[in-house]
């Protein structure tokens, strides 16, 4: 099994006296305790910082300094030491077996170590690179931020495409590598998994509508965070587009969670693809007002204020004959549109236009009824009591309207 375990064994049942195996019981168990509870944890932390002192002085210091902020997690020194703890324990627990000549006990022992150890060590190892790939995903979100912090030539979507895309090929990668350390046979596991993938995905095919509807979104680009979008129904601003769902942040405050393949079987309405937007605004003039005169004082208030573009140049275009005026369409641009900007140029549009006609007295109507009635002996409305029991009577002349009713006596 181990090398030299016969020799220990040979030499430790060689002492036969009760008294013996007791004094070397007792001198095994002082050596253990000794090396485990006080030699290990000086020798562990000793090593530790010295390897850490040398590997931040060579050129590997500051991707160390890197991962230590990435992961932010300490080194598990106590994890370190207790293992080896355990290691000491177990290895005096072996030696005393021989020691009171239970070698039987001893080879079963061996025997489960033989064969826990490779697993053990398989397992660990996938642990190493699951924790690994976790790490470096981190660690590239990070370089990449700051290695296209200044780039003007690509954009916060473009860098979340190559994240996403990188990040998958790591934990691909790693799968792979995970598998291929554990005795399974590749091929019986494709034709399994390929069979599992007609099952899930038809159980699941939503999810995988919204993945594979995911991947097109970022390659195709119809929007980018911070983008202001209309999505179907759905209004608002792209905090973050992951390759199973799209979030907007709602002028509310909400968050919006739109599955991917919702997004892309709808309407997609952006509002700041161009950076800019155009404005309509409707005001009506009197009849009687000159329409050229108020065109102009209308494109002056407009330009008056502050969000309004002044290229392309704001237009008044009459529109409609109104029931009591003539409406005009004021049509103007904002750029870097957001919702809080369109709302706030129109109120101070609005307000401008009110201040600007009541300075030149041009007045805004209102829906008004005229009402007019007969000039001769109006109508009469009967009454079944007869005039005893109260009569009306509606008459005028020209424009005068007139009510009058006869009290009950």
């Amino acid at each position: 099994m181990f090398e030299h375990v016969e020799t220990i064994q040979t030499t430790l049942e060689a002492i036969t006296s009760t008294e013996g195996r007791l004094a070397v019981s007792a001198g095994v168990i002082a050596l253990a305790l000794v090396t485990g509870f006080v030699v290990a944890p000086i020798a562990v932390r000793r090593t530790v910082g010295y390897v850490g002192r040398r590997l931040r002085e060579s050129e590997a210091g500051s991707i160390l300094e890197t991962i230590d902020e990435v992961t932010d997690v300490p080194f598990p020194m106590r994890a370190v030491i207790r293992t080896l703890q355990a290691v000491v324990l177990g290895t005096t627990g072996l030696l005393l077996l021989f020691v009171w000549d239970r070698p039987d006990l001893a080879d079963r022992a061996l025997d489960l170590l033989a064969t826990v150890f490779p697993v053990f060590g398989r397992l660990v190892l996938t642990i190493g690179l699951l924790a690994g790939a976790i790490v470096g995903t981190r660690y590239l979100e990070q370089r990449l931020d700051e290695w296209l912090a200044d780039a003007t030539y690509v954009t916060a979507h473009q860098e979340g495409v190559v994240f996403r895309v990188l990040q998958v090929t790591i934990f691909l990668a790693a799968g792979l590598a995970a598998l291929s350390l554990w005795p399974i046979d590749l091929g019986g596991l494709l034709v399994g998994a390929g069979f599992l993938g007609i099952v899930v995905g038809m159980a699941a095919r939503q999810t995988l509508g919204s993945l594979i509807a995911g991947f097109v979104l970022m390659f195709a680009r119809p929007f980018e965070i911070g983008d202001w979008v209309e999505i179907g129904d759905k209004e608002g601003t792209v905090v973050d587009i992951t390759i199973i769902n799209t979030r907007l942040r709602s002028f509310d405050g909400e968050i919006i969670v739109l599955p991917n393949d919702h997004v892309s079987s709808s309407t997609v309405v952006n509002r700041s693809k161009r950076n800019r937007l155009r404005l309509r605004l409707e005001v009506g003039v009197d009849y009687e007002t000159d329409l050229e005169r108020a065109e102009e004082i209308a494109l002056e208030a407009i330009e008056g204020v502050d969000d309004v573009a002044p290229a392309p140049k704001p237009q008044i275009v009459p529109t409609a004959f109104g029931d009591s005026a003539i409406t005009l369409e004021c049509r103007f641009w904002i750029r870097q549109p957001n919702a809080h900007k369109k709302w706030t140029t129109l109120r101070e549009a609005v307000h401008e236009l009110k201040a600007a006609y009541d300075r030149e007295d041009i007045a805004i109507p209102y829906p008004q009824r005229e009402l007019s009635a007969r000039p001769e002996g109006g109508f009469r409305l009967p009454d079944a009591a007869g005039p005893a029991q109260g009569s009306a009577t509606v008459a005028g002349a020209g424009d005068e309207l007139t009510y009058s009713e006869s009290d009950r006596e």
